[in-house]
């Protein structure tokens, strides 16, 4: 394996690249896709919508994948930093058409919270 191929398996590209060359899906991931979507539309999108509520908050991006396949936008933003230094984040998310709201929050939480650190890359 080259540098470029061990650097690419570092970042989790190899497994992009793996199903750039695969033939798409069957149906069976059809069938999970649709009942992730109707999780999305029948659980989460109808809380939030009965509940009035602008945005849900998860630790990292632990729900996008049900909230992807259900059309709700993320976006994810530093929350702090483990014990050996290792940052983990927070998502906010909501209902299609909420992302101008969405920036807004997650920029209040950034100014408000100031706990990104620039990272610092290696040579």
């Amino acid at each position: 394996m080259n540098v470029w191929q061990e650097k690419l398996k570092e970042i989790g590209q190899i497994i992009f690249l793996a199903a750039e060359n695969t033939t798409g899906i069957g149906a069976p991931e059809r069938a999970a896709i649709r009942q992730l979507k109707k999780l999305s539309t029948n659980g989460l999108e109808k809380l939030m919508k009965e509940h009035k509520l602008d945005a849900i908050v998860t630790p990292n991006a632990d729900a996008s994948l049900v909230l992807a396949i259900g059309g709700m936008p993320g976006i994810s933003v530093p929350a702090g930093y483990g014990k050996m230094g290792v940052p983990f984040g927070l998502c906010f998310r909501g209902l299609r058409g909420f992302e101008p709201r969405l920036i807004e929050m997650a920029y209040a939480f950034e100014q408000h919270t100031k706990v990104r650190k620039a990272p610092m890359f290696m040579p």
